[in-house]
């Protein structure tokens, strides 16, 4: 049982979020990933598009254009986000 004279804890903070000090220094931009970092990122980024190709043509022979499809904007878009990601360092 509680105690009657305690009050309840409320779910959610009333109080806002502080807001940084005027003075302090306002913190800095992320850096970009190092070379060898992005080079192999966007090796598995290859790999894996080169996955869904082979679902994509496996599907197409198969007679399956949906699947097909899926396969094949699958691997465009890998490798848009591994292009992304090997030359704008993100």
């Amino acid at each position: 049982m509680t105690d009657p004279e305690t009050p309840p804890v409320p779910l959610l903070d009333p109080a806002p979020a502080a807001a940084p000090a005027p003075g302090s220094p306002p913190e800095s931009a992320p850096r970009p990933r190092p070379v060898i970092e992005r080079v192999g990122m966007a090796f598995i980024a290859v790999i894996l598009a080169a996955l869904f190709a082979v679902v994509g043509v496996a599907a197409f022979a198969g007679g399956e254009p949906f699947l097909g499809a899926m396969g094949a904007l699958g691997c465009l878009m890998v490798l848009w986000v591994g292009g992304l990601t090997l030359f704008k360092g993100r």
